[in-house]
């Protein structure tokens, strides 16, 4: 892995925001997203971004797709830095970088059919957006072929998030960016969803970065992960060896916080186990 070329390098990144001004005698208040973010991403590994809404987290994605800039620092992506360069200079980027969105009913277009939806990011390219590769696409996410024919609200909250990945691969990306993508999704879909997002990038090899606020989903997709809090990177390292012995307070408390069947059961009380049973308390 020390060998392997950088697909994502993230130096001192900072990102501040000036809210409007509610004195005429006061500065307007700057709040700062991120500060002095550091980070790397190998060719072909997948990298965990995990930490708390308001964390920065997505923040830093939208930097890193040139969808938002660094007030400073430098953002590396393959070889190129994409901190100052004009939209006309990002075509590269467009189609060798992808994100699926946490929520698939709000960033599909609700007045198109899947299949114009899925051929979008190819016609925008310049690239042939033929019948074939949309079907190809739809087979890969475990849809139907007679899927394109439909409008997204005719599907649920998980077969919209496979088309939303289906759009995500059509141009054929090497870096796959996934912003939560199954916190909007129903618990007995999510595991499908992950399950599917983990074979594709391996089928692929796509380099994949994956956000969540959810350390234990983290874990069952991604070999590395960051840790962020407040806009700071307070932890990284393989996601086994954060999971099982975090190091930061603040990761530790992450830990802590994931749902288990021990610590469900040590907060009942015994009435409430009586009453599970019902039997008298």
């Amino acid at each position: 892995m020390t060998d392997t070329p950088a697909a994502i390098q993230v130096v001192d990144v900072v990102r501040t925001y000036t809210r409007p001004r509610t004195s005429l005698l006061r500065p307007a208040p700057v709040v700062r997203a991120l500060r002095g973010v550091n980070l790397e991403v190998k060719e072909g590994e997948r990298f965990g971004i995990v930490g708390e809404s308001g964390c920065g987290k997505s923040t830093l994605l939208r930097i890193i797709a040139a969808l938002d800039h660094a007030t400073s620092g430098h953002v590396v992506v393959e070889g190129t830095d994409i901190t100052r360069l004009p939209e006309r200079r990002l075509r590269f980027l467009r189609e060798n970088l992808q994100l699926v969105f946490q929520d698939p009913m709000s960033s599909l277009d609700p007045r198109m059919r899947v299949r114009d939806i899925i051929a979008e990011p190819l016609v925008v390219q310049g690239h042939p957006a033929s019948g074939a590769r949309v079907r190809e696409l739809l087979e890969a996410v475990g849809l139907s072929a007679d899927a394109g024919d439909r409008y997204p609200h005719q599907f649920s909250g998980g077969q919209r998030q496979r088309i939303s990945i289906a759009r995500a691969l059509a141009p054929r990306p090497r870096i796959l960016i996934a912003d939560e993508p199954v916190s909007a999704l129903d618990v007995s879909v999510r595991a499908q969803v992950l399950n599917l997002i983990s074979d594709l990038v391996d089928e692929l090899n796509l380099t994949l970065v994956f956000v969540s606020h959810d350390l234990s989903v983290v874990k069952h997709v991604c070999d590395r992960v960051a840790v962020m809090n407040a806009g700071q990177i307070v932890e990284t390292g393989f996601t086994g060896d954060v999971y099982a012995a975090p190091q930061h307070p603040y990761t530790q408390r992450l830990v802590s916080a994931i749902p288990t069947l021990h610590r469900a059961l040590a907060g009942a009380t015994t009435t409430d186990l009586l009453a599970a049973k019902g039997e008298p308390g």
